[in-house]
This record gives structure tokens, sequence and C-alpha cells, in this order.
């Protein structure tokens, strides 16, 4: 095991340096950066010793390999299942190999080892096995690949499908409504005559006859503010929508966006950056809560308090992504919600517990919130998302209205 070999003073060799070389490999292919400097860099950790317990191992490549918090999980999961539970390659290798055969509630109990389970295994072998189980399938009214990919949940895409839904989202431009403002601008055309500017005028003609000055109503889009959850049960949706933020928040101006856990956290200067990845990365090193628990009411009191003011104002939208999950004090998120719907023009809840074709509203927070949002959305697919874009300039849908959900609760 990793504990007796890294009691030797010589440098790891044999099947112990071949594997975590390929553990190495492994972590790389399942989106973990690492290079051949961490990898002898493990060499070096694990010969410094003494390792005693598999723990010490553990936490040994632990700190080499794991740069950022949010790769934690994919290392916790490649490790226990690499170094710890030979069966449970087993069923990686069967939900690679054998998707034909799964039924489709499967998918989703293996959902949390899908990409872990691309990494394990060699692309060559992959396509190899591929080859030996081709079906010949008439496809004349089988969904396009594209199509499949849009109307599918970010949590079983595959490595492959989140790389091509990022640069969809990328793709994705947010149509907002314009609304007037109480100054003006000069038009020629414009329907109000502007009395300052035609008086300017013949007063410098003179007192002779000048043109009238007309002016119109100048109109310009409202602010846009987002609310994101990055508790463990949104954390991964959360992460692929910050990806359509980015492009959200350098195409407009006065979008602020806002992650709450355990706490409330501005990123709106970090996410402005125009490369996507250093974004992420700013954004990443902003957030100490990411993937914990979830407090919404606090989060809400914090936004009420602080921002509210400045960044709620000549008819701001509000975008407030969460799944509702809250265990806290009911009463006090239901009047944190009902402070920021006097403050907002219009309200769009995106909950990711759509995608169940079964929702109820049955949870207390929930209900709690549902009185006073304008429109209740999906928000775990590529075409949830093109429809938000494309419908938010429009008026309220009654295919989005939280009273249908309410009365489906209440007739319960």
């Amino acid at each position: 095991m990793p504990g007796g070999a890294a009691q030797s003073t010589l440098p790891p060799s044999g099947k112990l340096a071949e594997n975590i070389m390929h553990f190495a490999r492994v972590l790389r292919e399942a989106g973990i950066p690492v290079g051949p400097g961490a990898v002898l860099d493990a060499l070096d950790a694990v010969r410094a010793g003494p390792l005693l317990r598999r723990a010490d191992f553990y936490w040994t490549l632990h700190a080499v390999f794991v740069k950022r918090r949010e790769q934690r999980e994919i290392f916790d999961q490649a490790f226990h299942v690499f170094w710890k539970k030979p069966k449970m390659l087993q069923q990686l290798m069967q939900l690679m190999y054998q998707q034909i055969a799964r039924k489709p509630h499967e998918n989703r109990k293996q959902a949390g080892f899908r990409r872990l389970a691309e990494a394990m295994f060699e692309k060559a072998e992959v396509q190899s096995r591929q080859r030996q189980e081709e079906l010949e399938v008439d496809a004349s009214f089988t969904a396009s690949a594209s199509e499949i990919l849009r109307a599918k949940d970010f949590e079983q895409m595959t490595l492959e499908e989140q790389a091509e839904a990022r640069q969809a989202l990328r793709r994705i431009r947010l149509n907002r409504i314009e609304v007037p403002t109480r100054r003006y601008r000069a038009a020629h055309a414009g329907r109000r005559i502007d009395m300052r500017r035609t008086l300017r005028g013949v007063i410098r003609a003179g007192g002779q006859v000048v043109d009238i000055a007309r002016k119109e109503r100048r109109w310009r889009e409202p602010p846009l503010v987002i609310l994101c959850d990055i508790s463990g049960s949104c954390s991964n949706y959360t992460r692929m929508f910050l990806h359509f933020l980015h492009t959200l928040i350098n195409d407009h101006d006065r979008v602020h966006v806002f992650l709450f856990g355990t706490r409330l956290t501005n990123i709106t200067r970090e996410l402005r950056r125009k490369d996507i990845d250093e974004a992420l990365a700013k954004v990443s090193a902003a957030v100490k809560d990411w993937s914990g628990g979830t407090r919404i009411g606090p989060a809400l009191r914090e936004f009420n308090i602080k921002w509210a003011r400045r960044v709620l104002g000549q008819g701001a939208h509000v975008l407030l992504m969460t799944d509702g999950l809250d265990r806290e004090d009911v009463d006090s998120l239901a009047a944190e919600m009902k402070r920021l719907r006097r403050s907002a023009r219009r309200i769009v809840w995106l909950n990711p517990l759509l995608r169940f074709s079964g929702f109820e509203a049955r949870a207390g927070g929930i209900r709690a919130m549902m009185p006073h949002v304008d429109e209740f959305r999906p928000v775990h697919s590529l075409d949830s998302l093109s429809d938000l874009a494309r419908t938010l300039a429009e008026k309220r849908s009654d295919a989005h209205d939280p009273a249908k959900w309410m009365r489906k609760a209440l007739q319960r």
C-alpha cells in the first residue's frame, strides 16, 4: 500500500511511482491542471514521509495536486476510486461502455461519477470498445446531437459536453427591455419643443427667427442584478451559469452579480475581466463559502441593507438563482423577499429543481418566496437559459406564473 512504500528512504519506484503518475493523469483528464512538475513534487513528498496511514497519503497528494477549493470534490472521488475501491472501477466501466443498455433513471444515479469515469480510461480504449459495440440505427427520426445537448441537464453532461455547453453559453445574448427615463435628449424629429435650446439659439442669432429645437425622451436599459446560490445543491448549475453571466456582464452596462451560500459576496468586478478563465479564477479566490450550506434569508437581508439602494434603482430587474431549500426562519425569509419586491421592478426566480417534471412547491422556504416573484423558471439546461435570454425583454409569461405551482401545492 502507499503507506508502506512511502516509509522507504529510496525514491518511489515500480508500481507506486507508476500509479502516482497514472493518478495525476486521471486528475488532469478530470479537469484538475496537473503538470509534470506537480508529479515530481508528489513523488518527492511521498519519499519525504513518513506515511503511516492512508489518510497521510491522501493529504500528501491533496496538498500537491489541489490548488483551488472547487477541485476538492473531484480529487476526493478520484482518490477513493483509484486507490481504495477496485469494484468501483467496474461500475465506471459499465457507465462508459454500456450506456445503450442502461435505463434512464440509472443515468441520474451515476451523474456524480460520469466525468470521473471518462478520465479513468484511455481514449483509445473507449474508442476500441465502442467499435466493438457499434449498432446500425435508423436515425431518420432521431434528434440531432446538438438538440440533445441543448435539452440535457448540466449535471448529466460529460466533460466534452460541458465544454461544448460552455462555448454555447458564451454565444447567448440577452434581449433586455429598454424603459423610458425622466431625461430628454436633442432630436430633430422629437415630439416635444426644447424651449431652452430654442431660446439660446435666438440669443446667439441676435433676436432673429431660428428653427425650433426639439427633444425626445431618453431610453435606457434598467439595471440587472443577479443573486446566485452556491450551496452544495446548486453549485454545479451556478458554475455553468457563470459562463453565461460573464458574457452578459461584458456586453451590458449596469449588471451586478452576487453569490451567496452562508454569506454574500459581490463578484461584479472579478467577473468583468475579459478572459473567462482569469475571471473565474478571481471569483474562486473571492468566494470563501462555495459548496457549503445555504442561508437565503440572512443573505437577502445583507443585500437589502448594504446593496439595494446602490444597485436597485430605475426599474431594476432581479434574477434570483436558488433552489429555495432554506431550513432557517421562514418568516424572516418571507420578510426579506417582500422587501426585495418593493425595490425591484421585476423578480425572476431561476430554480434548478424545475428540471424534475413532478416538482411541487412543498418546502417552507419555497412557499415563502413564491408570492414575491414574477416568474418561476428552470435553469438546468441550454434551452432553459436560451429561453430566459430571449423572453426577458417580453411581458410576464403565464407559462411561468408562480401562482400555478402555489395552486398545485394547496390542492395537496
